[in-house]
């Protein structure tokens, strides 16, 4: 198969995605450091693990080649030079008082074969892991308590975020919370290095050094020509415009960006939360993001009169705003919960509106959420179910769970 990125709508048949196992990472959480890690609860690892692995197992059965981020990374790192520059990096990106460490850090790191180093990075580094002389300053004397030096990665099962693949080209995400931010760090290392992507002169999209946070739960590629993009708790307006501008700069095909305004809440994390393409018509919707006839702050973002300009309009009706975006004549909404005001609470809160479209009209759910699924099926649509009782304790969806890295066209 050829590896060049090419994605150019949310529901052609995928043919190569990128997911993460979860590892050790899961199991360095702990209930007092949840929320600075940003987990509600704590999965169990043999569980998630086999769950995932059940969900990679599906895709493979329908054609699709799953590729691993730990994989990738570790391919990347081939010559001492790269591990090193990499090593450094990620220090860096860590948090606030690695620096008095970073010698120690980096030397231990360094030390072990690469992909313990990359499992490693993942996993976390706890303090007593790494032998250092006796501490001199008074912050590492004060925040002594906390068991790490290198907070552990628990997100990074959720690939969709770091980045996004738009035509032939990707974003490559300043990510909103600490947290999170180094995920897209591995992302760059991937395209800069790795045999499979480094050669194809891919086009950066939105890089991580902006000053303004996107992520990619919040970018849907609608079709060839529009792209929707969440202006939610995790991504910014100021980013939309920026990623705008570099669209309609450095490609011909995409002509709008829709920006949809979604309230900014932990349970409304990204667009894809709350609403997703399933069908070349058809979208599964929380109703709690629409007013009583439909109606939202929507935007969209077209080329202005120059190239450093936009022209920008409101609307206010998603239904029919999507209608002339798209050229349907009809769309079908689909609620979460079958529109059951408790049902779809419940169901969108393990992720029932953030399916994964593996094809047009057929997607991959948790099997939880057997009223979203049921009202999916009730449309026409296909319903690939899967296990999802530890899975769905990190607050994300099969949507969240994979970055495609080629659609076909539809």
């Amino acid at each position: 198969m050829k590896y060049r990125l090419h994605v150019t709508s949310e529901i052609g048949d995928l043919r190569m995605v990128l997911l993460h196992r979860p590892g050790k990472e899961i199991e360095n959480l702990t209930p007092e450091h949840m929320s600075r890690l940003l987990f509600d609860d704590i999965p169990y690892l043999p569980v998630v693990q086999k769950e995932h692995d059940y969900f990679a197992q599906a895709l493979r059965n329908r054609g699709i080649e799953v590729v691993y981020l730990k994989n990738l990374v570790e391919e990347s790192l081939y010559n001492d030079e790269i591990r090193e520059q990499f090593v450094e990096d990620i220090l860096q990106e860590s948090k606030e008082d690695v620096t008095s460490a970073f010698y120690h850090l980096k030397e231990f790191l360094l030390s072990l074969p690469t992909d313990q180093m990359v499992e490693k990075i993942m996993a976390g580094i706890r303090k007593s892991e790494v032998q250092r002389e006796k501490k001199v300053h008074l912050h590492e004397m004060v925040d002594d308590q906390y068991p790490f030096y290198l907070d552990p990665m628990p997100n990074l099962y959720f690939t969709r975020d770091p980045a996004a693949v738009i035509g032939n080209g990707i974003t490559v995400n300043r990510m909103r919370r600490r947290a999170r931010r180094r995920e897209s760090l591995f992302i760059e290392y991937i395209l800069r290095y790795h045999p499979r992507f480094a050669s194809q002169d891919i086009p950066i999209w939105f890089n991580r050094d902006y000053d303004f946070p996107i992520e990619g739960g919040d970018i849907l590629v609608l079709s060839k020509h529009v792209v929707a993009v969440g202006i939610s708790e995790r991504t910014s307006a100021q980013a939309i415009e920026h990623l705008a501008l570099n669209l309609f700069r450095g490609q011909k095909d995409i002509k709008k960006i829709m920006a949809v305004e979604i309230p900014k809440s932990r349970a409304f994390m990204h667009l894809d939360t709350v609403f997703t393409m399933v069908d070349r018509n058809k979208f599964s919707v929380h109703p709690a993001i629409l007013g009583p006839h439909g109606e939202m702050r929507i935007f969209l973002l077209e080329p202005g009169d120059s190239e450093d300009t936009l022209k920008i309009t409101e609307r206010y009706n998603l239904i029919d705003t999507l209608k002339d975006v798209l050229g349907l004549d009809d769309v079908v909404l689909i609620p979460c919960g079958g529109g059951d005001s408790i049902a779809a609470a419940r169901e969108q809160w393990n992720d029932g509106s953030n399916v994964l479209a593996i094809a047009p009209g057929v997607v991959v759910t948790y099997d939880r959420n057997y009223v979203s699924n049921q009202a999916l099926r009730e449309h026409g649509v296909e319903v690939i179910e899967i296990p999802s009782s530890e899975l769905s304790r990190g607050r994300g969806g099969p949507r969240c769970m994979t970055m495609p890295l080629i659609r076909e066209d539809i």
